[in-house]
């Protein structure tokens, strides 16, 4: 049965619209340093605040099988909506260290009934050519949590009640458009009972656990490279005493990230979603290894270099999530992305806690060398799926 011509389009937008959350509260960083008296290592604590919700939402989506026993587009508007609630507490006139963080736990929590739902509805109505529909999913992620950077680039963004505002009315309109035009998918296959030893049993199957683990490694670097691409900015400014537009050009790297996202798609039907993964990963590794070299050019191949990592950098997700979902049974195929994501979510807290912790103790233009260890893991994880998968045709 073939999907209707404004399914994908609809699932996109959708992603699109909800995801927009997710850096919104980096995005105004300044002015939450004003109410909260902290200083620049709340880029970690609210970044890894929304990570630990996500990881948080996602371990009880997956323990519960929310995403295989409910109708995902129901579960998606239900968490749009309280996203846009969680971001709009942000604009409280007094609002605590505390608060904060939780309100941004919250926003991540419920984004994993966003981001992992969204993947499962592609994948509920694209069978055939779903790495390609995950990477214009992927993509639209990515332009989203771009879009508040953006923003913020603007003439108006300077006021966050715009872009908080803007974001939740973003949440709430793609949540009622995925529920109202986006139905139960052709080829969702139902889970009748709870298996609270589904995480055991995707596992212990070869080519899902390598796919996994190398959706681990690109996770390793993804996030922290994103949270951390400002800092990066800051630092060539102070060395070259340039005047870069932070906000514009972090959302600049970012959204090319999700063109590359959507191109990988449709390459990984000619050349397969592992030959794109393992493609990207090795770029993303070395720009990780040769980054501190790129502080000593110009602006433009400084900005250059780091735009050509900012698409390496994401544009193997999608192609990880399509291994991870053709590795999984049909009936746990939801359940798998969103433990696989839960899992990956939780690595990002730690290399960006990292950072944050390493960022004023060693030389700044080292500090991206740490995130390489993530693309080297992740290649040999792929290394594993190939030669399993050449071990099983062999037999």
């Amino acid at each position: 049965m073939k999907a209707k011509p404004y399914i994908l389009p609809t699932i996109i937008l959708s992603q699109f619209a909800c995801t927009s959350s997710w850096f919104a509260g980096n995005a105004i960083a300044d002015e939450l340093i004003a109410k909260t008296g902290l200083g620049t290592e709340i880029i970690g604590y609210v970044l890894s605040s929304v990570q630990l919700g996500f990881i948080t939402g996602t371990l009880i989506f997956g323990l519960f099988m929310i995403a295989d026993r409910f109708s995902p587009s129901k579960v998606f508007l239900v968490c749009a909506v309280l996203v846009a609630l969680c971001n709009l507490l942000l604009l409280s006139e007094e609002i605590t260290t505390w608060v904060l963080l939780t309100v941004r736990f919250g926003t991540g929590f419920f984004l994993a009934g966003i981001y992992p739902i969204g993947m499962k509805i592609a994948a509920d109505y694209y069978e055939k050519g779903l790495g390609k529909a995950l990477g214009y999913l992927v993509g639209a992620l990515v332009f989203g949590t771009a879009l508040p950077y953006l923003v913020r680039g603007t003439t108006w963004g300077n006021n966050p009640v715009i872009i908080i505002k803007t974001v939740a009315a973003l949440a709430i309109i793609g949540g009622l458009c995925m529920f109202l035009f986006v139905p139960n998918g052709p080829f969702r296959k139902p889970s009748q009972q709870l298996h609270l030893n589904a995480a055991s049993q995707l596992f212990k199957i070869p080519s899902f656990r390598n796919a996994a683990f190398g959706y681990f490694g690109h996770m390793w670097e993804l996030y922290a490279f994103w949270a951390f691409t400002p800092f990066a900015l800051e630092t060539f400014n102070a060395l070259h005493n340039a005047t870069l537009k932070i906000p514009f050009w972090t959302g600049i790297i970012i959204i090319l990230g999700g063109v590359s996202c959507s191109l990988g798609g449709v390459v990984a039907q000619k050349i397969g979603s592992k030959n794109v993964a393992s493609f990207a990963l090795t770029i993303s590794g070395i720009f990780c290894l040769l980054s501190p070299f790129l502080f000593g050019f110009s602006s433009f191949f400084f900005l250059l270099g780091w735009c050509v990592w900012g698409m390496a950098v994401a544009a193997d997700s999608p192609q990880f999530s399509n291994l991870v979902a053709q590795a999984s049974p049909p009936e746990l195929k939801g359940t798998g992305l969103t433990l696989v994501s839960c899992i990956g979510f939780a690595l990002t807290i730690v290399s960006i806690q990292l950072l944050s912790f390493l960022a004023n103790i060693i030389n700044p233009k080292q500090l991206f060398i740490l995130l390489s260890l993530g693309p080297i893991l992740g290649l040999i994880a792929l290394k594993k799926r190939k030669l399993f998968l050449k071990l099983t045709k062999k037999n």
